[in-house]
């Protein structure tokens, strides 16, 4: 059977936007270390691997706004689709404690048979979707763990990140500040901008309005979780999209 490293759905949806989920899965391909990087379930099943909730709060965000999504189909441990093809990071060794027994002694000729099979493919069908509309707004979906090993506990339940281009994260920045009962951050908890990363490369590069969220994994763990703040943020995003 033939491995696909995305998942697209409602690519005939109407609306001049595509949401994108850059580490949905926690995949591994067949053909990457025999589907196995030598992690137990527990580990492949925390954040290092993927971005817990993300993908079912993308595919609600598509339905409810009628835009398009697009949803990577590896783990981020495999090889990190929202990193330039030269970022230090893109195949970790190390992810907050955990050593990754398969990519230990990753080389060059290891690298390249990932970007092959998952990195630039999902890249490739990212491309695409955005040449099929004209000039649409992209929003990135990810998810943040509560706390990082021996690190303190992470305070909000959203993060707007951005790069140099604020346009759209700056409207949604103040129309979530409207409810005072939802903490939200300003990149956090991490920034927004790396040279070649997935906003950087489709959304900046092309003069596109773009943003990328990020929610607390506690909360979106779970289906009704991820309904419950898709629909929080649909209204938010549609107010900050309208004023563009």
């Amino acid at each position: 059977m033939k491995y696909f490293p995305f998942v697209t759905s409602g690519e005939n949806r109407p609306a001049n936007i595509i949401i994108l989920c850059d580490h949905a899965a926690n995949t591994v391909p067949a053909e990457i270390a025999g589907g196995d990087l030598g992690l137990p379930a527990e580990d492949m099943n925390r954040h290092i691997a993927y971005d817990i909730g993300a993908a079912g709060v993308s595919e609600h965000l598509g339905r409810m706004l009628e835009a398009p999504v697009i949803c990577s189909n590896f783990s981020r441990l495999v090889i990190d689709p929202n990193r330039g093809a030269d970022d230090p990071t893109l195949l970790m060794r190390l992810y907050d404690g955990t050593l990754i027994p398969a990519n230990r002694y990753a080389d060059a000729q290891e690298l390249e048979k990932r970007m092959a099979l998952c990195h630039r493919p999902y890249h490739a069908e990212v491309a695409r979707l955005v040449r099929q509309k004209e000039s649409p707004v992209l929003i990135s979906v990810h998810s943040f763990t509560p706390q990082l090993r021996g690190r303190p506990p992470r305070p909000w339940e959203i993060g707007v990140l951005s790069n140099d281009d604020r346009r759209l994260s700056d409207r949604l920045l103040t129309e979530l500040a409207r409810d005072t009962s939802v903490t939200t951050g300003d990149n956090v908890p991490y920034t927004g901008y790396l040279t070649g990363d997935t906003m950087d490369r489709h959304a900046l590069q092309n003069g596109l309005f773009h943003t990328l969220l990020e929610l607390r994994q506690d909360l979106i763990a779970t289906p009704d979780g991820q309904e419950k703040w898709a629909s929080y943020l649909v209204p938010h995003l549609q107010a900050a999209i309208s004023g563009l």
